[in-house]
């Protein structure tokens, strides 16, 4: 199948690309390169330098790639950097996302995978979290994403164009070639291995007194493969429709601590902090659906294996892709 991979050189884009291609997809990479990087994509793949806000040159990549479906990695996804500059993620995770929408029309691309995320329900209501929870997100962020979940229902129904949407929360460890390298790092499993690889003194934990069994949040965490795996399944022309996607338990704080000194067999330093506005006591995405209507299935569920992985990459990536 010939796929355009918008956002294919960042970090989850990056590991799809390498699974399309040892599946045998035909894949262009279609990227800005301000937060990916070119190193990351694989070199089975096109590469085209270019931006979703550019319509002429992205009809261009959909067109020169034949694509007979688009994935839509392309979204900028820090949540606090949204609350201090929304503009930059309504024009971004909004705006240039319906020029890519517009381009499919004008190309005939009837099928579009989007990652979304599973900050469109906000604070919710029940966990683990299913796919009809009120949508309530919290922050300009999840907003984006979910507007652009709106639109994609009315580009189905006025312009044919099929689309799987998938919920997630925390993207972790990494392929054996291809890991996390944020231009800004927010995400806890490779802020806490920057300890003992000797980036940082201490990390931190925001909050101890939770409703939890040892006080810390509770995450849910998915490896970047599996994820990699259920935009494949989408691929097929009876999946439609979003999806969340989780690795059916979470983990607290201190657990993914506690399981990166066992990893890396280090000591971390860590530091009690106060809690942030804002941080509900659990978030855990339930993938019952997934699992029963498109066969998926984590292969990476338990957290060593995902924290394995991360500190291999990121020890013999010390620079990450420089």
């Amino acid at each position: 199948m010939n796929l355009l991979v918008a956002g294919g050189a960042g970090y989850i884009g990056s590991v799809f690309v390498e699974e399309a291609c040892n599946a045998g997809h035909n894949v262009t990479v279609y990227d800005s390169l301000v937060e990916g990087h070119q190193e990351a994509v694989d070199p089975r793949a096109n590469f085209i330098q270019g931006d979703l806000a550019n319509h002429d040159a992205t009809l261009a990549a959909l067109k020169e790639s034949h694509a007979e479906a688009v994935l839509h990695f392309a979204g900028f996804i820090m949540v606090g950097e949204s609350m201090s500059d929304p503009t930059k993620y309504f024009r971004n995770n909004v705006s240039n996302s319906i020029e890519l929408l517009d381009a499919c029309v004008q190309a005939d691309v009837k099928k579009i995978v989007f990652s979304s995320t599973a900050a469109v329900f906000g604070m919710p209501d029940q966990v683990p979290i299913e796919e009809d929870c009120p949508k309530n997100p919290i922050n300009a962020y999840g907003d984006s994403k979910l507007m652009f979940e709106s639109l994609l229902r009315w580009y189905k129904q006025i312009h044919g164009i099929d689309f799987v949407a998938f919920r997630y929360f925390n993207a972790a460890g990494a392929s054996p070639t291809r890991g996390e390298a944020h231009r800004i790092e927010t995400h806890l499993i490779p802020n806490i291995l920057k300890v003992p690889l000797g980036e940082k003194e201490c990390c931190s934990i925001f909050g101890t007194d939770y409703d939890t069994p040892d006080g810390t949040c509770i995450r849910d965490y998915i490896h970047v493969q599996d994820l990699a795996s259920a935009h494949l399944l989408a691929l097929q022309p009876e999946v439609s429709g979003d999806f969340n996607l989780g690795n059916g338990e979470g983990y607290s704080v201190r657990q993914v601590i506690d399981t990166c000194e066992q990893v890396t067999g280090q000591k971390i330093k860590v530091i009690e902090e106060p809690r942030r506005a804002g941080d509900p006591p659990r978030l855990i995405a339930s993938s019952r659906k997934a699992i029963e209507q498109i066969g998926w299935k984590p292969q990476h569920d338990k957290l060593e294996d995902i924290v394995s992985s991360a500190w291999k990459w990121h020890k013999e990536h010390p620079n990450g892709y420089a």
